[in-house]
């Protein structure tokens, strides 16, 4: 078992990681929607979607890849759905199951909103080598 870090300095480290993640997430939401109409979790779901490289994906499977519950990622997609983004179908091997898959306008409000998102990370992330 590795040596124990002292209680205040866990602390300090996870309000430490918190306010940067705070910051980050709060300069990306704004970003996203003001030049793209995307939420970060729509954008996430899209980005997910993308990144899976498949036709289609069955909810279950993009939930269990996700931080949303399952009923906050069933909302984030019909939004998406509504805007024309991505298309439902139901599973005709199982009627429970249901595939997301991304349309064309989709992909391309995702890749203008990955190059935004790629910018605000790159701006907070990316440790400058001169220091």
């Amino acid at each position: 078992m590795p040596d124990m870090v002292p209680e205040p300095v866990l602390v300090e480290r996870w309000r430490s990681m918190l306010t940067s993640y705070n910051r980050v997430a709060s300069q990306l939401e704004r970003a996203l929607q003001e030049r793209h109409g995307l939420t970060m979790s729509e954008f996430e779901t899209l980005d997910r979607l993308v990144a899976a490289d498949c036709e289609k994906r069955r909810m279950q499977d993009l939930a269990a890849d996700m931080y949303l519950s399952q009923s906050a990622l069933s909302r984030t997609v019909a939004r998406l759905e509504k805007g024309g983004l991505v298309a439902r179908a139901l599973c005709e091997d199982d009627r429970r199951g249901i595939f997301v898959n991304m349309t064309e306008p989709g992909l391309r409000r995702h890749a203008e909103a990955r190059a935004t998102q790629l910018a605000i990370l790159a701006e907070h992330l990316v440790v400058d080598a001169t220091r």
